[in-house]
């Protein structure tokens, strides 16, 4: 479920949809405004993908929250 396999595309397991949310996070946002740019998506599909998509971003430091707003850690 977190990487493709051969039944699942990469731009649907949550590899794919953590980029995507990356792609749309340029500037800080909160996670209501994120997931309203991200809900007409494709890949993201419901709710519960974006919240796994965002805690393994969390988890493996690629975002951080500050102030109320998920922001982009530096590479």
């Amino acid at each position: 479920m977190i990487l493709p396999t051969k039944h699942i595309p990469q731009n649907e397991a949550l590899i794919g949809v953590s980029a995507t949310l990356l792609a749309h996070l340029s500037a800080p946002r909160t996670v209501s405004g994120l997931w309203e740019s991200l809900r007409t998506e494709p890949n993201v599909g419901t709710f519960e993908r974006f919240v796994l998509a965002t805690n393994l971003l969390f988890l493996i430091g690629a975002i951080d929250i500050k102030d109320g707003l998920i922001v982009r850690t530096a590479p």
